[in-house]
């Protein structure tokens, strides 16, 4: 074809016609696209052309294109930047390296080949399989979220193949130097049909986007973004024909995007809001309380009183707080509608300048900076969630903010002089304001100070752990006796720490009302990760976490109080909105870029590596439906006999019930013949 559009005539419509009668035998599957073909090939390109058809006129302006070299653009159209690296001194790289490539992996042909395996058919309508409502959040179909859907667009619920989707966006470092500045950042999309056990496995992530440059894409993502954008609004405007292999029938399959997954940063980028300054929460927004920190040079998020009922103790208390009474009520949350209209007025058609005389968009304090793609989809501001928070990252900043300050380690500690001083300048707490001598200045220890001899017992408790293989990393590898600190730790490390280690740590070191709010914290988290979610409990956590913000606020300086802490605080309404946190956090995700950097070969064209080795993976799990004796690359060994069977994942390891009385022979006989027990048995 490409040979024939170069050396045709494109004047001739005759010979238009002719070429497309040519190749009427390969589109003998596809009658309808030939059809569409041949009316281009035949209608005039405007009423009453003689020389041109819709065909011949693009094949045409293709041919001058390629004569005439018209592709070689060096530089945008728009902002003149140009499109080679460029060095030190400005002038462009001789071997023209692109200084930005975006590889788009279309995701509609692999939803078409997904239906083409009746094993994955099956599993995609695993929840509309009768599952009982009794009240607990196992999946996010539980979740009012995926009600709304089910109750706003009842012709999209109709057909159980339809697909819900997220998708998560994050940045690796391709090169194993830590140095380099290069940035890659895969776009990965994940679907809810499948059952929990199956959905956020390696074999069903689809990489989408893979985005390369000599900087991150921030809030210019959007310009990436924009091919996956319309292939979702094809999805749910038109749909796609897809055969269902295990109906054995045709259908229009059409899908849905239910929100993103992203680290803090990421969500603002995506989201259009500020993730930093005085309105750093993108729920509470404006109306975020926040105090600027004159000696720490940063803002502290404090004031959590504000989210207690109104007859709540700690409202009145003044001393212990920041010397007021508190009267304020929570802040508004805005709906999807109400963060359009703010958003609408960035990318409408007035212009930038237009834009900026608006007073809503001139004050440099709004949290709300552009307009985000997403709001293309024209379900999109109907959500109740549209960008998740991540837990996982959330998690590790706090536990990481709470070890540092316990121990007091240089660069994670949130108390020091400027901390003290920052006390001083709200009046708060006196007793603990630095005293400056002549060689050194004294902070006088605070509730929550730890001695040398306290730390030792600490990091002891840590290194004498035993837990099962594979729990966490060993400790005995990450505890600096010496320094008295912790290194190397991992967000998998903080997890466990935070949710079952800390506690059994620091039970015997600290005054007991600052143990019991850091025990509450801990608790919450522990509860926040439950597989199983029972809402009639979420009220009661909520409740507990703004209880434990309050106590923390009366324990520890303002500083440790950063965004990640007062995120917090909305984490029981992403739950309850969106369902478990397991299927919304970056673990899954995490460890995905792994993988992704495991295909990294060639160090100059990481992103060509990446690229390459994903398509031939997907090929090989695709012709595994077909070939006997084949396994999935992207499902553990522990999970394929289950999936093919179609049964839940139990765990780890297959369970096997034995004779109770052939065991306790066999304890007996060990017992009898271990030459430590001999001495008891005589």
């Amino acid at each position: 074809m490409a040979q024939r559009y170069d050396t045709m005539d494109c004047g001739d419509v005759a010979n238009t016609v002719e070429m497309v009668h040519a190749i009427e035998a390969e589109f003998m599957t596809d009658p309808m696209s030939f059809k569409k073909l041949l009316e281009d090939a035949e209608k005039p390109l405007y009423p009453s052309c003689i020389k041109f058809t819709k065909l011949s006129a693009l094949v045409k302006l293709y041919n001058v294109k390629a004569r005439n070299e018209l592709n070689e653009a060096s530089s945008c159209p728009t902002c003149g930047t140009s499109k080679w690296k460029v060095n030190k001194e400005g002038a462009r790289n001789t071997k023209r390296i692109p200084a930005k490539v975006l590889w788009y992996f279309p995701p509609i042909p692999r939803f078409k080949r997904m239906f083409q395996s009746p094993i994955i058919v099956k599993d995609l309508k695993w929840h509309a399989q009768g599952r009982e409502n009794n009240g607990k959040l196992r999946h996010p179909m539980d979740s009012p979220t995926w009600q709304l859907v089910n109750q706003m667009w009842p012709e999209f619920a109709s057909d159980c193949r339809n697909l819900r989707l997220a998708i998560s966006a994050d940045g690796i470092n391709p090169h194993s130097s830590m140095t380099s500045r290069h940035s890659c950042w895969p776009v990965i999309t994940i679907t809810y049909n499948f059952p929990p056990w199956l959905c956020m496995k390696r074999r069903f992530m689809m990489l989408s986007l893979l985005i390369s440059g000599p900087r991150q894409p921030g809030k210019d993502i959007d310009v990436y973004l924009a091919s996956l954008v319309d292939d979702l609004k094809t999805l749910w405007e038109v749909g796609v024909k897809a055969y269902d292999a295990h109906q054995q029938e045709f259908f229009t399959l059409k899908a849905i995007l239910l929100w993103t997954i992203n680290d803090f940063p990421a969500y603002g980028n995506l989201s259009g809001c500020t993730v930093k300054g005085y309105y750093a929460c993108p729920i509470c927004g404006e109306e975020t309380n926040s105090h600027w920190l004159k000696h720490g040079n940063k803002n502290s998020y404090i004031g959590h009183r504000r989210f207690l009922p109104c007859n709540h103790p700690f409202r009145k208390q003044k001393k212990a707080f920041n010397g007021e009474q508190e009267f304020r009520l929570p802040p508004k949350e805005l709906t999807g509608d109400e963060i359009f209209t703010k958003v609408d007025m960035i990318d409408n058609s007035w212009g930038k300048k237009k834009a900026k005389q608006c007073e809503s968009f001139a004050n440099p304090t709004s949290c709300w900076k552009k307009k985000s793609i997403f709001f293309e989809l024209e379900y999109w501001r109907y959500f109740y969630i549209r960008h998740n928070l991540d837990v996982m990252h959330i998690e590790k900043n706090v536990c990481e903010s709470i070890i540092g300050t316990l121990l007091n380690i240089p660069g994670k500690t949130k108390d020091g002089v400027k901390s003290r001083l920052d006390l001083l300048e709200m009046g708060l707490r006196l007793d603990l304001a630095p005293r400056f001598g002549l060689k050194r200045t004294y902070l006088p220890p605070a509730c929550y100070t730890l001695s040398r001899k306290e730390k030792k017992i600490v990091l002891q408790t840590l290194v004498d752990l035993k837990v099962p293989e594979g729990y966490c990393s060993n400790f005995r590898n990450l505890v600096s006796m010496e320094k008295l600190k912790l290194n190397g730790l991992k967000s998998h490390d903080y997890h466990a720490l935070m949710q079952q280690l800390l506690p059994v740590a620091i039970r015997s070191v600290l005054p007991k009302h600052v143990r019991y709010a850091i025990t509450r914290l801990c608790f919450f988290f522990n509860a926040l990760c439950a597989k199983v979610v029972d809402v009639s409990r979420l009220n009661d956590i909520q409740q507990d976490i703004v209880v434990t913000l309050c106590l923390l606020e009366k324990y520890f300086p303002p500083s440790i109080f950063d965004i990640m802490l007062h995120l917090t605080v909305h984490l029981v309404r992403e739950v309850r909105l969106c369902g478990p946190v397991y299927m919304r956090w970056m673990y899954p995700f995490e460890r995905y870029m792994k993988v992704l950097k495991g295909y990294v070969r060639n160090h100059n064209r990481p992103e060509g590596c990446i690229a390459e080795c994903y398509i031939v993976e997907e090929a090989l799990e695709f012709c595994t439906e077909y070939l006997s004796g084949m396994d999935a690359i992207g499902i553990p060994s522990s999970v394929k006999d289950e999936w093919k069977c179609g049964k839940p994942l139990l765990g780890g390891r297959a369970i096997t019930i034995h004779d109770y009385k052939l065991v306790e022979q066999a304890h007996h006989y060990v017992l009898q013949n271990t030459t430590i027990v001999q001495l008891f048995i005589e």
